[in-house]
């Protein structure tokens, strides 16, 4: 083969490689904080509950079938992670819950844990809403398996900083961003998915482990409303400042488009993997409350 060739099939293979490159990181249909990073977090809950959670979570998984999605798997707690958002595309029967997986405060306002939520329709007030229902033992099985499943996901959404933060643009949704070398996706999608992702999975310091007592005082803690603050402060103090190279994003109009280079992208990954850690842990404690005998809390009101 002549220098020429040698150089044409080098080329050619250059090629490939980054078009297999965009093909992994381009946008597919919407997952909320990825089916990846949310399995995570399931992961990391059920290594640390207790035997006695992990079994009572064992036995409602065993009632699947009464829940009638077929299409939607919900035999492990990791399938419970990302059955909501499996089942949302099934617009006739879940439609109504697409609300429930955010909660936004505009960035440049304060944070307010109760608003834009009417009629419960959040993130926030739907944790606590599933909480009641799978801590209560008079129901059916299946009936507390879709509360588990929901309260699962949905507390791996409020750790996403983006279904909390929000500046005119649907958490990010709306502002297109370049990451790295790889154009036109969206912030939201950048922190659901390609950083996310990153951020958990180096082999050499897995986050889906049984943690310390040490480790789960750090991450773990507050409730609903707490995190939710915790998300849209990352949203107003990191994401949109660093997106978009200013020290204040609140100080007017942000442009359309922007770019995240590498050192915002490493400046991120331990933001992402800590917000998994957190949520993971969390999920944790309130499967173990859930499932504490004991009076059933009262709702807020």
């Amino acid at each position: 083969m002549g220098d020429r060739a040698v150089r044409d099939c080098r080329r050619m293979r250059g090629f490939f490689i980054a078009l297999c490159a965009l093909a992994v990181l381009m946008p597919t249909p919407v997952n909320a904080w990825g089916f990846y990073a949310h399995q995570k977090t399931a992961e990391i809950a059920d290594a640390n509950v207790s035997p006695s959670t992990r079994e009572k979570i064992r036995r409602l998984l065993r009632s699947e079938a009464l829940i009638g999605t077929p299409e939607c798997g919900l035999s492990t707690i990791q399938d419970a992670s990302v059955w909501p958002d499996c089942v949302r595309r099934t617009f006739w029967r879940w439609g109504y819950t697409a609300a429930w997986h955010y909660r936004t405060t505009p960035i440049c306002e304060a944070y307010n844990p109760r608003a834009n939520c009417s009629g419960g329709n959040c993130v926030t007030a739907q944790i606590e809403r599933n909480h009641r229902i799978l801590a209560d033992e008079r129901l059916p099985d299946h009936v507390r398996l879709e509360a588990l499943a929901f309260m699962v996901h949905f507390a791996g959404d409020i750790h996403m900083p983006l279904h909390s933060g929000d500046k005119d643009d649907r958490g990010g949704n709306d502002r297109e961003t370049d990451y790295g070398i790889v154009p036109s996706l969206n912030l939201h999608w950048i922190w659901d998915g390609p950083l996310a992702e990153r951020a958990i999975s180096d082999p050499a310091d897995p986050v889906a482990r049984r943690y310390s007592a040490l480790e789960r005082t750090d991450f773990g803690g507050g409730d609903a409303a707490d995190w939710g603050r915790e998300s849209w402060e990352i949203s107003r103090s990191f994401i949109y400042p660093t997106a978009f190279d200013t020290d204040d994003a609140c100080a007017g109009d942000l442009p359309s488009k922007t770019a995240l280079t590498q050192e915002d992208i490493v400046r991120g990954v331990p933001i992402a993997k800590r917000r998994v850690q957190q949520a993971g842990i969390r999920i944790a404690d309130l499967l173990e409350s859930a499932f504490t005998p004991g009076p059933l809390p009262e709702p807020e009101r």
